[in-house]
């Protein structure tokens, strides 16, 4: 492209033209067709119907299991009969219903992202005012937690009614969406089907639930009602957990990796790959994070994608006579045909899209491959604070008990985690779109036409300053390898220290216009690393040792700290031991939903034949030799106790126990 400062209305030497000519010897440009208007569709089903139908469904359901478990646990002093609230969801046990939970918070998240975009934030609204809309937002964020409420305690209560209720909600949910759709595909909304395409996780949420809870009513119809199928799967988690880790391990001194580059190579390519590993599972908190997160950046991306490609399509494609008119008037001339003119303006819009396109999916995979590396540290994490090594997680040695920021930030991980997977996206999304720009414009196009070549001509008239950087950073690293460095001693000494003090003298003020790039790049390296990794909470953004100034950081900690106290499976394992009926003798009508509850087994006063009590003394000798370090118990030993020191046997221990 080149700007010509002459007249405008000069286009080549020896011709002389006016711009009125050129609009008096243009022939009228054809008409183009009208873009397609979407008018807004109404289906037989709306959105006011829909919610008023299903809002009292859902309310009188949530009733009714209320009534059916006869819960009184909210204040059970003085309202002594009446129904407590059902518990959504066990966030801290391994109960077996993860993908039950994690389709209610996807359809749950689904609803906030049309609650943002959408001009009316309730259903029942048809005209919301500007005045009160920010107020009808807040009582939406309150109501679509609501709505979907009773599909989560439809699965918590594990009763067959309560499969048979969640079955036919998310039915109704399901067939009242693809109605819909089906109905009115279109929409004016951004893009034609961007309604459609965000309601695809929506869709797809309710689709699995509807496929599991007759699922789990099937299951619940076989199974003997004697047998205790409320602790099965989390009892059958814990007994492999401790299988796995009590079992002989291989002695294979040969298995270890060589420092090859293969090696290498396949470790670091393992640790962004997520694979199961027997005996441990991830807690379910984290599994939600994982299913909101994969749901965020679609959504994002989705909306990242018809907000800008469709305008710049419609543009492009509205290119005629009157731009490159407008471009002379200004005095940017792209060539003299003015054919051509149109069919480069056309090029380089194109060119816009695909580093646009490019970007996004750039960002996308980057996100994603950051999410499945914070899952691999997550098990790594929590593998190690199971076992007591909180000094190979944290700065420093900490105590996990629960505490009042502690909790709060178990109770928002998974949102904050949300959160920051979209405003990483977005910052992405900008600076890898803005790089892609100045990769293609000042690169790619003018190598490939050897056009407006500006960057290279700026690098040739440096080249002497880059080839003298050039050769004095090989010359260094030349010199130290070979003269200042004496190989041939057992331990690596320096060599020729009069010549190196010489040389650092002499490279001095080279080396200060090194540093000056070392610093640019060190700016540009910071600004990418902390762009790629703000959707994660696993590692902090700031120095290891003011980690704890990163709210990010600081909220993922405190989780670790509330799930390796309160979710232990070694703990859980033995309780589950301690509290089987058919090994100690108790009642088969004993429960077990308590953890509490298997200490007390330690004391039956009921006679127990030889080989009862022989169990019982091995099955208390691991439980004190296991649970020695578990963060669960140490919170309520005393001081005394922990800060004792070791003694031989047979050495008394003075102080209380």
């Amino acid at each position: 492209m080149s700007v010509d400062g002459s007249d405008p209305g000069t286009w080549s030497d020896g011709e002389d033209q006016n711009l009125d000519d050129w609009y008096l010897d243009e022939p009228p440009a054809p008409t183009q067709p009208a873009h397609e208007i979407i008018l807004p569709c109404d289906p037989t089903v709306s959105d006011q119907l829909y919610h008023l139908i299903l809002a009292p469904l859902s309310l009188v359901v949530l009733l009714a299991l209320s009534l059916l478990v006869k819960r009184r646990r909210l204040c059970r002093g003085r309202l002594n009969r009446v129904p407590g609230l059902l518990s959504p969801v066990n966030f801290l046990g391994q109960d077996g219903q993860k993908a039950g939970a994690a389709a209610v918070f996807g359809v749950l998240f689904c609803s906030v992202c049309r609650l943002v975009l959408d001009p009316n934030p309730l259903p029942f609204l048809t005209d919301s005012s500007p005045k009160y809309r920010e107020y009808w937002k807040i009582l939406a964020l309150l109501y679509y937690p609501a709505l979907y409420y009773p599909l989560l305690a439809c699965m918590s209560i594990r009763h067959g009614a309560g499969y048979f209720l969640g079955g036919i909600l998310s039915w109704l949910h399901f067939g009242i969406l693809i109605w819909q759709k089906a109905q009115c595909p279109k929409a004016p909304q951004f893009h034609r089907y961007y309604s459609l395409l965000s309601a695809l996780p929506q869709i797809a949420c309710f689709l699995l639930l509807c496929l599991l809870y007759p699922a789990w009513l099937l299951k619940k119809c076989k199974e003997d009602k004697k047998s205790k199928g409320d602790e099965i799967a989390e009892s059958s988690y814990c007994l492999e957990y401790l299988q796995t880790l009590l079992k002989k391990k291989k002695n294979s001194s040969s298995s270890q990796l060589n420092d090859c580059f293969p090696s290498k190579s396949r470790g670091f390519l393992e640790s962004y790959l997520y694979s199961p590993q027997q005996g441990f599972h991830l807690p379910l908190k984290l599994i939600l994070s994982s299913t909101v997160g994969g749901i965020c950046i679609y959504q994002v991306a989705l909306l990242l994608l018809v907000v800008f490609l469709p305008t710049v399509q419609k543009i492009r494609a509205a290119i005629d006579m009157d731009i490159v008119l407008m471009m002379a008037g200004f005095g940017i001339n792209l060539t003299q045909d003015r054919e051509e003119a149109i069919i480069l303006i056309k090029y380089y819009l194109w060119a816009v899209e695909v580093c646009y396109v490019s970007a996004l999916v750039l960002s996308c995979a980057l996100t994603v491959c950051m999410l499945v590396r914070s899952l691999v540290l997550h098990r790594s994490n929590l593998k190690a604070l199971y076992r007591g090594a909180t000094t190979e997680v944290f700065l420093r040695d900490q105590r996990l008990r629960p505490s009042r920021s502690a909790i709060f930030c178990w109770m928002s991980f998974t949102s904050y985690q949300t959160a920051l997977i979209s405003i990483g996206l977005l910052l992405q999304q900008l600076v890898f779109f803005i790089c892609n720009i100045v990769i293609t414009f000042l690169v790619i196009i003018p190598v490939i036409y050897g056009k407006n070549l500006l960057l290279f001509k700026i690098l040739k008239t440096m080249w002497p300053f880059w080839v003298m950087l050039l050769l004095a950073l090989i010359l260094q690293h030349l010199c130290a390898r070979f003269a200042f460095l004496q190989r041939s001693s057992p331990t690596r000494e320096l060599n020729n220290r009069r010549a190196l003090c010489t040389l650092t003298y002499l490279l001095f003020p080279i080396n200060v216009l090194m540093g000056v790039l070392m610093g640019v790049w060190r700016i540009v390296f910071s600004a990418l690393f902390n762009i790629i990794h703000m959707c994660r909470l696993d590692i902090s953004l700031l120095h290891r040792s003011v980690e704890t100034f990163d709210p990010g950081y600081r909220s993922y900690y405190n989780f670790l700290k509330i799930e390796a106290s309160q979710s232990h499976p070694m703990m859980r394992t033995f309780c589950f031991l301690l509290m089987q009926p058919s090994s100690l003798g108790r009642p088969a009508g004993t429960k077990s939903g308590d953890v509490e509850e298997g200490i007390q087994l330690m004391q039956s006063k009921t006679p127990l034949t030889k080989e009862l009590n022989s169990r019982r003394s091995r099955i208390r000798w691991w439980l004190a030799y296991t649970l020695l370090n578990n963060p669960s118990l140490a919170a309520h030993r005393t001081a005394r106790l922990i800060a004792v020191k070791p003694a031989p046997n047979g050495t008394p221990v003075m102080g209380p126990s």
